[in-house]
Formats: C-alpha cells, structure tokens, sequence
C-alpha cells in the first residue's frame, strides 16, 4: 500500500449540530452516498446501501442501535455496521470524525 492510499482524506459531511443523538441521515460525500449515524452521541459512517439489494438504508428505519432497511427488514447494529438479521451481512463502514470546527468529516478512500 502506498503512501497515498494510507493517508486520511478527510471530506467535510454534515454540521455535528444537524445529526442529533437517534438519528440517521444520508449525505453525499464526494461522489459517494453515505449514512451518517448518531449512535450515543458517537457519530458512525456507512455507505448509504444496504448488502442484499442495494436499497437505501436512510429510507429505512433507526430505533438508536438498530438500522433496519425497509425493502427486506435486514438489522444491523448501529455502532459497528454487523448485521443481526442475517447475522452474515454486515455494512460497509468508513472512518468519520467530528472536526475542531463542529462538523463530521468522512473518509470515503481514494476518489
């Protein structure tokens, strides 16, 4: 892996002050669609698709630790992306950060 690829591209998201503790919301970051999470006040990054079909996990729903897809009712666990109902799938997840300045910044990989 190169120097390059190892280093953090930090993209700015979402105002910390928008995502309040028990919500989710979807941003697009660069070019990638990307489920930002408020988990406890730690906030949480992952790509806006759920594994089965693709559908949209923000038009899902998020009881604060369970995002549930509403296409096929898949579960997964807020805080690390692992699914629950099928325990095989999990999220795809990306490195996210609150800023000095208050907002979320993600790191979405090489553009």
């Amino acid at each position: 892996m190169s120097v390059e690829e190892m280093t953090a591209s930090w993209l700015p998201a979402l105002a910390a002050d928008d995502l309040w503790e028990g919500e989710m919301t979807a941003v697009t970051v660069g070019a990638t669609k990307v489920l930002l999470v408020n988990v406890g006040g730690d906030v949480k990054a992952y790509r806006n698709r759920c594994p089965h079909q693709e559908w949209a996990l923000d038009e899902g729903d998020f009881d604060g630790e369970i995002i549930t897809c509403s296409r096929h009712l898949w579960e997964f666990e807020a805080c690390s992306g692992q699914g629950r109902n099928p325990a095989t799938a999990s999220l795809t997840g990306y490195p996210c950060r609150v800023a000095d300045d208050g907002m979320i910044q993600v790191d979405v990989g090489p553009g």
